[in-house]
């Protein structure tokens, strides 16, 4: 090359140079944005992983769907185990028109196809497939289509749904990009379910170790209300009641409710209709019910119960724990939860029962314990003092002899007393309704808050065993009404009761030692005590001075218990 000549290429040589430019060119651009995508489906990733609560995950998994691959419009279906879609998370549409469109799509057209076969599809334009089924009215138009299933492990949890690509149309890298993301999803969605699975288990085990320590610490606690509230708190239900067959086990009754309107709730009544050949009641087991609607679950309201989880609880009736209609099914998981929780509460319902069962056992063999030496012991060594006093009083000065004999009068009325008392030791306190002495025994704690001292009270004959159910209402009324004359009008220190079953009559008498009933205007309740005995055929006295008042009230009783004697 010589001075004033430039360098030059031939003509083909520079054509194939410029080519070779051409094409570093073109390759560089390629890895940039390779890069470029790389490093959004990385960014995507990360914005995916990094939350673990669901509702949160599935959000962020379509936002970055949208943003990776530059869409209008994207959603999240998950698909229901039953078919269709249990859950649309939409991105792009405005939240007016969401609200104007409504309902969930039925998983029909495109949405159903990638259902029926969880493939990629990828369409330049929607209305020209020939499954699309259009859009309900007010939805955007939509023009481009991907739709990317999301699986976890075997199973597919839902698809993506991406639209309106920024370009026109989608690419085949962004078919690639959006399912790489989908299997990120899959694990990120696993990961969200396995924590959450976790703290329910943990809180369903806490509740259950609550109420156990709750039960095996008090006996005062009313358990179906704490099992039936923390199982409202937990399962995430419209609903939740503790339900009791009736006698004849055709139907339920709600017991305990919370949720929606639980007061009126309370006393609802439904048939345990019979479902896949089995009743609702039968058996120590849990079952899903995808629909109430065939046990005919109704609120007050009106509003039906759909899916429901029902849990027996080991002789205490059943837990339904139920959503509305139109709400999201139970899972097994869910299912597997609240029997476990009912499980656990039934033990300790079970182990409180136990031990309040030895508790009253311990107690009446106690009670029995000191009835025995009231009886071996001290009544006999009374009695002794008795005998020994009459003996005594042979011998002694009159006016000694009196006080002796008044003395004996007093040992055998506390002898009396004593009696009464073992009855009431000896006899169960389950049965304490069934019976006249604890009746009258209960009247006298009751009104002995208003009387100076408590009452004396002591039986005589088998009064329990002669007097049946409607002779001792008018018994205790009789009493009653005595009692409150003491408390009205006589000003008295002392007050007793004595009740006698003796010859073929029940005798009572009810006396105090007041001021009498001389100043006493009203004797309306003397004239119910006197057409009480009339009525039964007996007789009625009330004697009342300065010294006291005594009422008298005696009718005769049948042979028969089960007749009522007149």
């Amino acid at each position: 090359m010589t001075e004033g000549h430039s360098f030059t290429f031939p003509d083909e040589s520079r054509a194939e140079l410029d080519k070779a430019l051409d094409d570093l060119m073109l390759r560089a651009r390629d890895v940039l944005s390779t890069q470029s995508r790389l490093r959004a489906l990385l960014k995507a990733n990360q914005a995916v992983i990094e939350h673990m609560e669901l509702p949160t995950v599935l959000r962020r998994i379509i936002e970055a769907a949208v943003e990776l691959v530059g869409a209008q419009y994207g959603a999240l279906g998950v698909v229901s185990p039953s078919g269709g879609l249990e859950q649309f998370i939409n991105v792009g549409m405005p939240p007016e028109v969401a609200r104007h469109i409504g309902h969930l799509p039925e998983g029909l057209g495109l949405l159903g196809a990638l259902i029926i076969d969880p493939h990629p599809i990828r369409i330049p334009q929607l209305s020209a497939d020939p499954r699309s089924v259009g859009f309900p009215d007010g939805h955007p138009p939509m023009s481009s289509f991907l739709g990317v299933p999301i699986r976890v492990r075997d199973e597919v949890y839902g698809n993506l749904y991406l639209s309106n690509q920024v370009s026109g149309a989608f690419s085949e890298d962004d078919e690639q990009l959006v399912t790489a993301l989908a299997a990120t999803a899959g694990i990120a969605i696993e990961n969200a379910r396995l924590f959450a699975e976790t703290h329910s288990r943990q809180a369903w085990a806490a509740a259950a170790a609550e109420i156990t320590d709750a039960l095996l610490s008090s006996d005062d606690i009313d358990v179906m209300s704490v099992l039936v509230s923390r199982a409202h708190n937990l399962a995430d239900a419209d609903v939740v009641w503790h339900v009791e067959p009736t006698e004849d086990g055709l139907s339920l009754t709600v017991e305990t409710a919370r949720g929606l309107d639980a007061d009126g709730a309370v006393g609802i009544a439904f048939p345990s209709r019979a479902m896949d050949g089995e009743t609702l009641t039968l058996g120590n087991r849990a079952r899903l019910l995808d629909d109430c609607g065939a046990f005919d679950v109704t609120l007050p309201d009106g509003r039906r119960l759909g899916p429901a989880m029902a849990i027996s609880l080991s002789g205490s009736g059943l837990l339904l724990v139920g959503r509305l209609v139109g709400g999201s099914p139970f899972t097994a998981v869910e299912l597997e939860l609240a029997a476990d929780f009912a499980g656990r509460a039934s033990l300790a319902i079970e182990l409180a029962a136990a031990r309040l069962g030895r508790q009253r056992l311990a107690l009446i063999e106690d009670r029995a314990r000191i009835a025995r030496d009231l009886h071996d012991h001290v009544i006999q060594q009374l009695f002794a003092t008795g005998l020994e006093l009459q003996s005594a009083a042979g011998s002694a000065p009159p006016d000694l002899a009196q006080r002796m004999a008044q003395a004996v009068v007093n040992l055998d009325g506390t002898i009396s007393q004593i009696r009464t008392v073992i009855f009431a030791l000896t006899v169960p306190s389950t049965d304490a309704g069934d019976n006249v002495r604890h009746s009258i025994l209960d009247l006298a704690n009751e009104l002995a808050p208003r009387l100076a001292t408590t009452p004396t009270v002591t039986f005589s004959g088998p009064v329990d065993l002669v007097i049946d159910h409607e002779l001792a209402g008018d018994v205790v009324a009789v009493t009653r009404e005595a009692l409150l004359n003491v408390i009205k009008h006589a000003n008295a220190r002392h007050s007793s009761i004595d009740l006698a079953a003796v010859d073929g009559e029940i005798r009572l008498r009810i006396s105090d030692d007041g001021h009498g009933a001389a100043g006493a205007t009203r004797r309306s309740g003397v004239a119910n005590l006197e057409d009480r005995a009339r009525i039964r055929g007996g007789r009625f006295d009330f004697v009342s001075n300065a010294d006291g008042t005594l009422v008298s009230w005696s009718v005769p009783f049948a042979s028969d218990p089960g007749r009522v004697g007149a």
